[in-house]
């Protein structure tokens, strides 16, 4: 049985589930690190404080899991952002 490696936007958190995904290097080619929202042609597509990154990203976490309530979206984004490349302390 072959195992599956889940891997998730190093900006936002997103699952990266298939190619077609993937944010693109300044070449085009796709970039395994970034999603198509946070990242495109070797740049982000937005320049923003991780706090805004949550207020962007809890939509989005509310309409895929609405089991969660909006300060518990928050919550979970405000313990996993910190984790991610785009925004671990150098």
């Amino acid at each position: 049985m072959k195992e599956t490696k889940l891997t998730f936007c190093q900006s936002c958190g997103m699952p990266l589930v298939d190619a077609g995904a993937l944010g693109t290097n300044e070449d085009g080619s796709p970039n395994p690190e970034y999603c198509i929202y946070c990242y495109k042609n070797g740049d982000f597509t937005a320049d923003l404080t991780m706090e805004e990154m949550i207020a962007t990203c809890v939509p989005f976490m509310l309409q895929a899991h609405p089991e969660l309530t909006a300060q518990e979206a928050h919550d979970m984004m405000r313990n996993v952002l910190p984790c991610l490349k785009r925004w671990r302390k150098q």
